[in-house]
């Protein structure tokens, strides 16, 4: 068993004490995770998505901070802010919660644009600038994401640049009827509120020490073909020639769909990459970066159906 596969079944079982009918939110978790990449989740309230960020930043361990998305939230509430400090009579820089491993921003779409703009530096340089000073992030800062549907009253839409800095956008949808049974049975009794922490409803242990970085080291052996990077590029130049779309894949999609690829090439226990490993993280990785036109969204075409269609009509490598 590789690594990476250790890895993911290790996510698996400690989530799964705590959560039910998610694994394939947590497969892309894993994915974003050994990618270093930031991941978007988005589905209706309700759902476990908060549960699921939380438990999942104590199972991987590191600092935790989360952020609250609200219509009033400042950026320098995301990033910190220098204070003036009388005894020593000078500015302190009082660092704000992106200085954390894993960042939950819980529902994103709920802070405004000015707001979310200043996570921007973050998630693509790793680093923050206030006031003309640059800080360094920790070297596995990753920023998982939440948001309600984009129609849901009191949402601002994430501009074109900010979603781009998502490797992965993943729906959540409705759980399964058994799953609902689970969470249910797990949760309706005395003392079961789902309101209480992950780890007081289940105890979670941390993956192993330097597993993360070995999972990382095998990914960065899995081959992937020339057959196979032209087929990348194949599928984003189709999203950029669609007529249904202004905006397609730019050039860190499709490094992130090759890389995406190899992550999950290496969870399936293999040496290279096949076109169904391509094919398996496209929708996560194309969908949210596309945006259609106008002509488009009037006639109810979604970015799900364009992906589907590409993928469809563009030739695959034997």
């Amino acid at each position: 068993m590789t690594e990476a596969v250790e890895l993911e079944r290790h996510l698996n079982a400690e989530l799964g004490k705590v959560l039910f009918g998610m694994e394939d939110t947590i497969h892309a978790l894993t994915i974003s995770l050994i990618n270093r990449g930031h991941v978007l989740l988005e589905g209706p309230p309700g759902l476990g998505k908060t549960r699921l960020s939380k438990a999942f930043a104590k199972v991987v361990g590191g600092t935790f901070k989360r952020i609250q998305g609200t219509a009033d939230l400042m950026p320098t509430d995301v990033t910190g802010v220098h204070i003036y400090n009388a005894a020593q009579q000078q500015f302190e820089f009082q660092r704000g919660p992106l200085f954390a491993d894993l960042l939950l921003v819980d529902e994103i779409n709920r802070a405004g644009p000015k707001t979310q703009s200043a996570l921007l530096e973050a998630m693509e340089e790793r680093q923050v600038t206030v006031d003309r000073d640059t800080y360094p992030l920790a070297e596995n800062f990753l920023v998982v994401a939440t948001q309600n549907p984009r129609e849901f009253e009191g949402t601002f839409p994430l501009p074109e640049s900010q979603l781009d800095r998502f490797a992965l956008n993943v729906p959540v949808p409705y759980p399964q009827r058994e799953d609902e049974v689970a969470v249910i049975t797990a949760y309706s009794g005395p003392g079961g509120s789902s309101d209480q922490s992950p780890d007081q409803a289940a105890p979670l242990q941390q993956v192993a020490d330097g597993i993360l970085q070995r999972a990382r080291t095998a990914v960065a052996a899995v081959h992937m073909s020339e057959e196979l990077v032209n087929y990348v590029l194949d599928l984003t130049a189709a999203s950029r020639a669609s007529a249904s779309v202004n905006l397609g894949l730019s050039m860190r999609g499709a490094l992130v769909l090759a890389q995406c690829a190899r992550v999950e090439a290496a969870l399936r226990g293999a040496e290279f990459v096949l076109p169904d490993d391509v094919r398996r993280v496209a929708p996560w990785v194309i969908e949210h970066r596309l945006v259609l036109t106008a002509e488009a969204a009037l006639d109810g075409t979604t970015a799900a159906q364009i992906v589907d269609h590409i993928l469809q009509h563009v030739a695959v490598p034997k």
